[in-house]
């Protein structure tokens, strides 16, 4: 039988290891539609909307940095139903948060047609794209936006078939080589805003693994230079070839198969950024 001692330090230790009431943090309070409004209001800056403003962005705005955007995601986490209210006020830093705390799985197929469209693609347009990419509905988008007559859609397709060579596995390469030949025959005669997504999407798609970096780069070699007019900024138009290689110099040092496997390893790109 047990001693004496034994068991008063045994009640000691199974005192010990249950957890105080104490402790347990209490559950975050949820943010509302017009306290996140007043938030980004109070942190937006005339420089800041300036700034937006030569890159294509529409008012309203109040001029919120992607800084301060990275705090409110923190803080809020994922809230499907914030994103859908702040996505109705059509102001553009709201809609750029809206899109960052959706939750993929919930957003509906009309939701992202509505928001593609309705989203400059020089700006949060791209994370419309990253959105479809993460749902259950990327590749069916995809599909859909690239025989749209919509301008916005079928430039939010050419983003999302990048983030799809990165983030979807079970799209068959040859879906992207596709990608490719039709970029090589069009993306000079294309719209702007198309072209810089084409372009874009030359150089993901180039991160999948060998056979696509090898077919992409011979791709991009044929396509030559490619012209974008980026406004009053100081934007640059990357040169496709250097910018894969770099990609997996990058990847490989870090210990990955690819670019793609990096960036699935990573907290995807429309939170993080």
């Amino acid at each position: 039988m047990p001693t004496t001692r034994t068991t008063k330090k045994s009640a000691v230790n199974a005192t010990a290891k249950t957890p105080s009431k104490r402790s347990a943090a209490p559950p975050a309070k949820r943010m509302s539609p017009a306290e996140t409004m007043r938030a980004l209001e109070k942190a937006g800056s005339a420089q800041t909307r300036k700034t937006y403003l030569r890159h294509g962005a529409k008012e309203p705005m109040f001029g919120v940095s992607f800084a301060f955007l990275k705090t409110l995601v923190k803080r809020i986490g994922v809230d499907h139903e914030l994103a859908l209210a702040l996505w109705e006020t059509k102001n553009h830093d709201a809609r750029t948060l809206a899109i960052k705390i959706a939750d993929p799985a919930k957003i509906g197929r009309s939701d992202l047609d509505r928001w593609a469209r309705d989203s400059f693609p020089g700006m949060c347009g791209g994370y419309v794209a990253m959105l479809a990419a993460e749902s259950p509905h990327g590749a069916a988008k995809a599909r859909e936006w690239f025989a749209s007559s919509h301008a916005a859609l079928r430039a939010a397709a050419w983003t999302l078939a990048g983030f799809l060579s990165s983030r979807d596995e079970q799209t068959p390469d040859e879906w992207f080589v596709e990608r490719l030949a039709f970029i090589e025959k069009s993306i000079h005669s294309a719209p702007n805003e198309e072209r810089a997504a084409m372009n874009m999407a030359v150089i993901t798609i180039g991160g999948r693994n060998a056979a696509l970096r090898k077919a992409a780069t011979a791709a991009a070699k044929r396509i030559g230079k490619v012209e974008v007019d980026h406004g009053d900024t100081e934007c640059k138009t990357p040169d496709a070839v250097p910018y894969i290689e770099k990609m997996w110099e990058h990847a490989t040092s870090k210990k990955f198969a690819s670019p793609a496997a990096q960036e699935r390893a990573r907290e995807p790109m429309r939170t993080r950024c």
